[in-house]
């Protein structure tokens, strides 16, 4: 049984990041501004980018984040009259991780014919199936800047239009890293089996490409992270690459809490390191993490337009995720301002098919012939003392 997919359009509630926490009521977000009428029929009608996110208790804390920073972005982008003064709708899809509800998803996209692109889907699970249906599905749509992705099939690329590093390529940055300073051995936790059977392979191949000696490759069953973290023997590696999201990771933590010996945590961009301090991660374990954006105390324009136009909309902290859905939705902005505003779904798709590099504010969007993705990951480190450091 799965629950159906909720079709929201602006203005839609949004929670802060303690109500998301606390699962308490959302703060109603600000309609957008209306734009300039335009002589054209079409044009005059809103144009729709739909969204889809991930409400599994899994998914949640990454997609609300992805969610909150696109939302920002497409408010601000109204509010500055729009597409050459056409307005677009922002339209979320929420779904429940499983694929029957990701197919009605995308059966209500192809029945709505203002909609030209889908636009940072989040989170990992759901954009990777989506990828998927969409290589079966005659569906000719852009699906642009989703959360995150995997290597595309070259059929998948025709399509979908990747603009941050896989995970592929974050586990590649954070393995290497450990190379390049002397670390001759690690452990692999995976948050459930599910990652466990998405990764491991791909681990195990980066693991031997730099010569690193991989002493433990295991995951939890459900709701055991705790005590696996309490489990682990001192003939454990120190350092532990954990393949999961923040609440999987701080569970996880808790458990290391009670070793003696010391441990150093790497997660992947889904570990969000503001609430993984919240949610009480073991302060005498270090955990770094990989970013697939900047800091979001940069002085880049596009990370102060960020910084800005969300503490104007909302009662959020930045974090490293919103921001990625502040970048995907304006990426999706800077093309569309490339047509015509009564461009149709195709023209948009063709549009997306022709972009080379780009870019945007500061942060740069490279793509290759193969592979439409950006390479771009560096690290930040959860303290002791619950600063960030980038």
């Amino acid at each position: 049984m799965f629950r159906a997919p909720t079709v929201t359009q602006a203005p839609y509630p949004v929670p802060t990041r303690r109500q998301l926490l606390l699962a308490a009521a959302s703060l109603p977000l600000l309609g957008a501004a209306q734009a300039q009428p335009l002589r054209n029929a079409t044009a005059t009608r809103p144009a729709d980018i739909v969204q889809i996110v991930d409400s599994a208790s899994d998914q949640l804390d990454v997609s609300r984040d992805f969610l909150i920073g696109s939302r920002a972005a497409w408010q601000e982008f109204n509010a500055r009259g729009g597409w050459r003064g056409r307005t677009v709708q922002h339209t979320v899809i929420e779904v429940d991780g499983s694929t029957a509800s990701l197919r009605l998803a995308v059966e209500t996209v192809r029945a709505l014919p203002g909609c030209l692109a889908l636009c940072g889907t989040a989170g990992d699970r759901t954009a990777a199936q989506l990828v998927e249906l969409l290589r079966l599905d005659p569906l000719e749509i852009a699906h642009v800047a989703p959360w995150l992705h995997q290597d595309l099939a070259p059929v998948a690329e025709q399509r979908t239009f990747p603009i941050f590093a896989s995970r592929q390529e974050q586990i590649a940055h954070a393995l290497r890293s450990l190379s390049v300073i002397g670390v001759p051995e690690l452990g692999v936790v995976y948050a459930s089996a599910q990652e466990q059977r998405l990764y491991d392979n791909e681990v195990q191949r980066i693991v031997r490409t730099l010569q690193l000696q991989l002493r433990l490759q295991t995951y939890a069953p459900a709701n055991s992270l705790q005590e696996l973290g309490r489990r682990l023997t001192p003939q454990t590696p120190p350092i532990l690459l954990f393949v999961g999201g923040t609440p999987e990771l701080a569970q996880f933590t808790q458990g290391l809490d009670r070793q003696d010996r010391q441990r150093y945590v790497i997660g992947l961009a889904d570990v969000n390191l503001q609430t993984l301090n919240q949610l009480g991660a073991a302060r005498n374990t270090p955990v770094m993490a990989t970013q697939v954006v900047p800091m979001v105390t940069a002085g880049l324009p596009i990370v102060r337009a960020y910084r800005e136009t969300l503490a104007r909309l909302f009662d959020e902290p930045p974090t490293p995720q919103s921001l990625a859905g502040y970048i995907a939705a304006r990426y999706a902005q800077d093309v569309l301002q490339t047509l015509e505003p009564t461009a149709t779904r195709a023209q948009v798709l063709q549009a997306f098919r022709q972009r080379s590099q780009l870019d945007l504010a500061g942060f740069r969007i490279s793509f290759q012939a193969q592979r439409r993705s950006s390479a771009y990951v560096t690290q930040s480190m959860l303290t002791a003392d619950g600063r960030i450091l980038g």
